[in-house]
């Protein structure tokens, strides 16, 4: 039973969050969202600096490049399919969030990358494979990326370092690795990391509304609430009691 309750809670925020993107959000600063999220997400860092850049390719071999996606916000983790850990997880709740976001406005404006850190095993096939079990939408605004033929295996392993994460291989091949979830802008800048899986996906989806409304004139003095205060009452109350 455990399942259709997450599932209506994930459709009930869903919900929550397309009202707010559609009225609300543009009445808020960039910087009003992010200290709401400091107030709210334990899991939110905020970053200032230009993304590692790279060039990689997708499942059918085609060239693809951060800058390919430079006018959107760029949501971007890194995982492998082999990985029997937290992977999974981390590519389920990428496609959660993918959900809530397509049904908003920022469907077009937003770009999710996954970047496998095994391209030897990682191929096209496995990574056609992939979106359905974890809900991604690969017709949509979603990419898995690899090295592609004739690079070093460690090709995507160094870019992930270059992010920030911090690599173990064991005996029997498995990568142990940090999980983050990375925010790139418009700009292309590295503006911010959700850490772990614990961070509440609306946060996420909201911090991201926030950069898509960047160069939007605000006035602080619109509206009297707070942005959590106003997205909150938009839940339902067994939504919103565990959206601390």
């Amino acid at each position: 039973m455990k399942f259709p309750i997450r599932l209506f809670a994930a459709a009930s925020a869903a919900i929550a969050v397309t009202v707010f993107v559609t009225a609300a959000a543009p009445a808020h600063s960039l910087k009003d969202v992010q200290q709401d999220l400091f107030d709210k997400e334990k899991y939110f860092q905020v970053k200032d600096e230009p993304a590692p850049d790279f060039a990689l390719q997708d499942a059918d071999g085609k060239p693809i490049g951060l800058k390919d996606y430079r006018g959107k916000v760029v949501v971007l983790h890194f995982i492998y399919a082999g990985c029997p850990d937290v992977c999974p997880l981390h590519a389920d709740r990428i496609g959660e969030i993918q959900e809530m976001v397509n049904i908003t406005p920022m469907k077009d404006r937003v770009q999710f990358i996954t970047i496998t850190t095994d391209p030897k095993r990682d191929t096209p096939e496995v990574l056609r494979d992939y979106a359905e079990p974890h809900g991604l939408d690969p017709t949509a605004n979603w990419v898995f990326l690899t090295s592609g033929p004739d690079r070093p295996e460690d090709t995507t392993r160094k870019l992930a370092e270059e992010f920030g994460h911090k690599f173990t291989v064991t005996e029997d091949e498995l990568q142990i690795h940090s999980v983050v979830t990375h925010i790139v802008d418009q700009n292309g800048r590295w503006v911010a990391n959700f850490h772990g899986l614990g961070f509440e996906p609306t946060n996420l989806v909201v911090f991201t509304n926030g950069l898509t409304n960047a160069n939007v004139q605000h006035h602080k003095e619109a509206e009297p609430a707070s942005l959590w205060e106003r997205f909150r009452s938009l839940l339902p109350d067994s939504i919103s009691n565990t959206v601390n």
